[in-house]
């Protein structure tokens, strides 16, 4: 797949994933009208990796092997799955659905600040880094924080640093999981195994309460499960695979106006023109960031294996 067609279906995973992962937001706030933290972490990652286990053998594909695989995949599944579903969780208990999706916005800013720092971020052309920018000054208009009063609050830390956490696992995994061989449906299915072990050792830490759960909130916990972590998380492997872990962070930018769209709708929450004009400065922030290259670099065309590129899988 090159050239209109591949940018077309670039652009289709990453809309796809914009709007299935800033709905999640959503669906952990109605998971919490039941549910500890713990277990909302928990059931997400059970039923996402149940999913995705099921497609992965559905397809023939088998999980991957080797302990060295398997370390990798159990380092990524903390700072992109157990800690950042962790930290919203807990977050969320104090903060909306909507701001969750604006601050999770920052971690392109992350993913930057971190490939720069290990190097893959080298030859960063300035459009692309206005781009950056421009996305953030967007994600200030939508928060105004002028308009706030009072402290931060630890809700709000909570899901900073899950964003940070994330761009840290998409960094990892850009560098140390994909391109390897592995097909990604293997990858996913096996991160969100291993990030199901990890948040099974914190149920003693509010996941064994008695649980009274209504039809709504099933519904919530199975899409939150199913689409919102298992799908979603398969498309980021793919993007991270396709084009990079900077540009899957990218995504991130497009949240805030999935989260505060969805408020508006659903929750019939505030929705202004400073709001409005937030969401275009995002989405043209996006664009500029998402701009090819005019060649692959080398570190894109090792994180893609040479049969996959001839096929236009990935």
């Amino acid at each position: 797949m090159n050239g209109v067609a591949g940018r077309t279906w670039a652009w289709a995973r990453v809309g796809v994933l914009a709007l299935l992962w800033g709905s999640t937001f959503l669906w952990i706030e109605l998971a919490l009208d039941a549910l500890t933290p713990v277990q909302v972490t928990l059931s997400r990652c059970v039923l996402g990796a149940a999913t995705l286990l099921v497609a992965c053998l559905g397809s023939g594909r088998r999980l991957p092997r080797g302990r060295a695989v398997w370390r990798h995949l159990v380092v990524a599944a903390f700072f992109c799955n157990a800690l950042p579903f962790a930290m919203f969780s807990i977050g969320q208990q104090t903060v909306d659905s909507g701001v969750a999706g604006v601050l999770n916005a920052t971690t392109p800013l992350w993913s930057l600040l971190i490939g720069l720092v290990i190097g893959s971020e080298r030859g960063l052309r300035p459009v692309r880094l206005g781009g950056l920018l421009l996305g953030f000054v967007g994600v200030v208009l939508i928060f105004a924080p002028w308009q706030t009063t009072g402290p931060v609050g630890w809700g709000a830390l909570a899901i900073v640093a899950a964003a940070a956490s994330y761009a840290v696992g998409f960094a990892y995994m850009g560098r140390n999981l994909v391109g390897k061989g592995i097909p990604t449906i293997s990858l996913s299915a096996a991160q969100l195994i291993a990030a199901t072990g990890l948040t099974s050792l914190t149920l003693p830490s509010g996941g064994l309460t008695p649980i009274e759960i209504d039809p709504k909130t099933a519904v919530a916990v199975v899409i939150l499960g199913v689409v919102a972590t298992g799908i979603t998380f398969h498309l980021t492997y793919r993007i991270i695979a396709a084009e990079g872990a900077t540009n899957a962070a990218t995504v991130g930018y497009l949240l805030p106006v999935v989260s505060v769209a969805l408020g508006a709708i659903v929750l019939d929450e505030d929705f202004s023109l400073r709001i409005a004009a937030g969401m275009v400065i995002v989405l043209v922030g996006v664009g500029l960031t998402r701009r090819h290259k005019r060649s692959l670099s080398a570190r894109a065309s090792a994180e893609i294996p040479a049969a996959l590129r001839a096929s236009g899988r990935v």
